[in-house]
């Protein structure tokens, strides 16, 4: 079987609630990542690497600039007739009018249609609150290989307090396969699933259709674990790198890791990851600049002081500032003799002169968008 006979669904809305705050005008996968990306670029670089030519990206709310940076899906060589869909958020009409859908199973089966038309054998289902570069072909192969129904995608545990909230862990056999699913609970023993499943086309079908009659919403629960003696589950571990954003603090921590080198290279790597390309200029570096052990983004003027800073596209650092610990999107413009430290600024922010802001690394302070400080 080759990959490109797997069908791509991403949910674009799943986990947004833990970075409510970063969420409140877009979808988890269009949040800004790494000075020039979309969370939604890792996992749809993963499966066109993989040879898949459909996808589907099943939106709920706040998807307008999800739209945008997706475009025609020219820039993953998806610009073709049945290469990248949006799919609508509305999973059936009541005498209210539209209503969205509520869990993943209402989600996937308001999409049931793009799923019936599709010719794929398989499915591979994937949210984009995990950042990584997997190697999807290896994936649907072990699928295959151990004649499996589902297969999760599962990396290590990780005792993070903030990473075992609304977290799915699995125990394994010898062999692989899952015997036992945790909801929201930590164990050492205990796989963490990367919420990435392959599943085959016609068992999805019918497993969204018997739950969706009995009112059920919550796939890991209500289908993996119902049906955990009746399917066979297998988990494939992941051990590349990988981190999982689970609230604001995880967003800036994971991004300052890109001012590492090794860690840069661990996740650009291995494999491309492709985005909405921007003819930008270079970043103009002015005399009397002092830029240290930061990720900087195309069309960035720097004339004052940046440390250990992730830079997006476009910003503008002027004479006599200073940004240390920092994460800056898009169009953000630190004005002369402002300080920042241990700030995140979302997309269009400016901060005037003189302005002295400060967060911690436990607890960065968040500059919404659009803001004037």
């Amino acid at each position: 079987m080759l990959t490109r006979d797997t069908l791509g669904i991403i949910f674009a809305n799943m986990h947004e609630n833990s970075v409510r705050e970063m969420t409140q005008e877009r979808s988890m996968a269009s949040l800004p990542f790494g000075g020039r990306y979309r969370l939604v670029d890792f996992t749809l670089s993963a499966m066109v690497h993989a040879g898949i030519s459909q996808v589907g990206i099943v939106t709920k709310n706040n998807y307008q600039s999800l739209v945008d940076h997706i475009g025609s899906g020219r820039d993953w060589d998806l610009a073709r007739r049945r290469g990248i869909s949006i799919l609508s958020p509305y999973s059936y009409t009541s005498s209210e009018g539209n209503m969205a859908f509520h869990g993943r199973i209402e989600a996937l089966y308001a999409v049931r249609d793009f799923i019936e038309h599709s010719s794929s054998d398989l499915v591979l289902l994937a949210d984009t609150d995990h950042i990584c570069s997997p190697d999807i072909s290896d994936i649907i192969d072990k699928h295959i290989s151990t004649g499996a129904d589902v297969t999760m995608v599962c990396r290590d545990p990780d005792p993070d307090p903030e990473n075992v909230s609304n977290c799915i862990s699995v125990r394994c056999g010898e062999d692989g396969t899952v015997n036992d699913i945790m909801i929201n609970r930590f164990d050492e023993n205990y796989l963490q699933s990367m919420n990435i499943m392959v599943i085959g086309r016609l068992k999805l079908l019918e497993l969204i259709a018997d739950a969706s009659a009995h009112a059920k919403t919550f796939f890991e629960r209500d289908i993996l674990l119902e049906h955990i003696n009746e399917l066979k589950v297998v988990a494939y571990r992941y051990t590349d790198y990988v981190r999982r954003i689970t609230g604001l603090r995880s967003y800036y921590n994971i991004s300052l890791e890109l001012t590492d080198p090794e860690k840069t290279s661990k996740l650009f790597g291995k494999q491309i990851i492709y985005t909405k390309v921007h003819d930008s200029p270079p970043v103009r570096y002015s005399i009397g600049c002092d830029v240290r052990n930061s990720f900087v983004a195309d069309g960035c003027t720097i004339e004052g002081t940046v440390e250990n800073c992730v830079l997006f596209r476009d910003v503008v650092i002027e004479k006599g500032a200073v940004v240390r610990n920092s994460v800056i999107m898009q169009n953000t413009r630190v004005c002369a003799g402002a300080d920042l430290k241990c700030v995140v600024t979302d997309k269009d922010v400016t901060v005037t002169s003189g302005k002295k802001l400060a967060g911690d690394p436990e607890y960065p302070l968040y500059i919404k968008k659009k803001s004037v400080v």
